[in-house]
This record gives C-alpha cells, sequence and structure tokens, in this order.
C-alpha cells in the first residue's frame, strides 16, 4: 500500500530501516554495501531500496533535510509498512572541545530549537532519547572497531545558518556537543509508536572554530559511519 510520499507495497521495506538525508546516499549505500537490492520508492526522488546485508534484510530511505522532512518519512514507514528500528546515518557540527572532526557521535539524546514538541506537549518540554539496546550495541561495536566515537547530547535545530556566533555557547555549557536538524523528531515519533531509533552520525565540521574535514576524512568516517550502522542493524 504506497502512501503519499513512499511508493512501496507491504513487505517491500525491511523491519529495520537506515535513514540518510542525502537520497543519493541512500543510493550510493544500496550499490556499494547492499546485496540483492531492489528500489521500492523514486517518488520526490527520495530514493528507497531494500536489500541484504550479512544475510539479514535491510532497507535504507532517504529523509531530505529537517524536523519536517524526516517526520514525513519515519511517519509513514512506522505506522504504514511497519517498520520498527529506525537508524538515522548522517554528519553533525561539533560545538564541544570534547568532540573532534572525523569522530563518529551516537546521540543519546536531542535537544532542539524547534517548535514542534512543544507544540505536542501544550507547551511543557519533553526530552527525546534514543534507543538504549540500539545505543549499547552501537557503542559495543564502535569499540571493537577502534573507531574513534562520542555519546551524548545533540540540538537539532532548524536553523543550518545562524548569523549569531554566541548561539550555541549555552547548549555547549550543559554538555550538548553537536548539531544537526532531524534526530529530535526521530526519536519523538519512534517513542510515540514505540519503535527504536538511533541518531549514528559523523562530525564533519566544527562551528566554534570553523574548522572542516578534509574530503580523505570525510569519506572514510562516512565509511565507518555506514559500516557502524549495518553492523547494528544486521545484530539487533
Amino acid at each position: 500500500m504506497a502512501t503519499t510520499h513512499i511508493g512501496a507495497a507491504i513487505g517491500d521495506i525491511a523491519d529495520v530501516v537506515l535513514l540518510p538525508g542525502d537520497p543519493l546516499r541512500a543510493k550510493y549505500i544500496s550499490e556499494n554495501f547492499l546485496s540483492n537490492t531492489v528500489c521500492y520508492n523514486t517518488i520526490r526522488n527520495m530514493y528507497g531500496y531494500t536489500g541484504t546485508f550479512k544475510g539479514k534484510k535491510i532497507s535504507v530511505q532517504g529523509t531530505g533535510m529537517g524536523v519536517p522532512s524526516i517526520s514525513i518519512y519515519a511517519t509513514e514507514l512506522i505506522k504504514d509498512f511497519g517498520v520498527r528500528t529506525l537508524l538515522r546515518i548522517g554528519t553533525c557540527g561539533s560545538i564541544s572541545s570534547k568532540v573532534g572532526l572525523g569522530q563518529l557521535f551516537l546521540a543519546q539524546g536531542a535537544s532542539t530549537d524547534n517548535g514542534v514538541n512543544r507544540l505536542l506537549f501544550k507547551g511543557m518540554t519533553y526530552a527525546p532519547l534514543s534507543d538504549f539496546k540500539l545505543l549499547s550495541l552501537a557503542s559495543r561495536k564502535a569499540a571493537e572497531k577502534s573507531y574513534s566515537f562520542s555519546v551524548g547530547n545533540v540540538l537539532t535545530s532548524d536553523s543550518f545558518y545562524n548569523e549569531d556566533e554566541s548561539a550555541f555557547e549555552l547548549w555547549e555549557k550543559y554538555g550538548v556537543h553537536c548539531i544537526e536538524m532531524e534526530t529530535s523528531a526521530l526519536y519523538t515519533i519512534a517513542a510515540r509508536y514505540n519503535a527504536a531509533a538511533l541518531s549514528i552520525l559523523s562530525v564533519s565540521d566544527h562551528i566554534l572554530t570553523g574548522e572542516v574535514v578534509s574530503p580523505e576524512t570525510r569519506q572514510t568516517g562516512l565509511s565507518e559511519l555506514i559500516t557502524l550502522a549495518l553492523e547494528v542493524a544486521s545484530d539487533y
């Protein structure tokens, strides 16, 4: 049964789905990391593929950027296609001296400057969290592979460009290490429908210092990111 945004039939999508923001990254993963892949979605060029990794059926679905876009895909995947495990894979910017360029970051929780949850919870504050079993599995596998990684709180922000250079100082003082644009929505939706979610991120730039990873480091980091996510997906 296709939805407005996902042109798949029931059974086309696996129980576990990787969620890159960039649909071309979904295509890249399907072509380079999965076997026996089938494309189940091309609506709005937001590609979705299903294949196998180590014999397990796994899907990868592009989500686009920001809270509204990932909210659409996460909701439809869970409600309409029965997905139970969602792994966001993408990049983030560090706002902390404790998290360096090229590291992987496992988002334990997600703060946000987005207003959706304030509306949903009638002005009260909700703290969206990752699934503990997924987080534990990812941290163990990252350590086994000797990947450089950190675990902590991310800021899901609506602003990609922010002219206020001091905007992130308060977040950093309270232990928020990285900034991205989707995780709080993913964790909230997963909690609402009793699904499991985790964001595994690669630190591509340092917002406070202006540092940016080299193309070589970015490629290595993304390979580690994808490999770790697939290892977690196959063993969860």
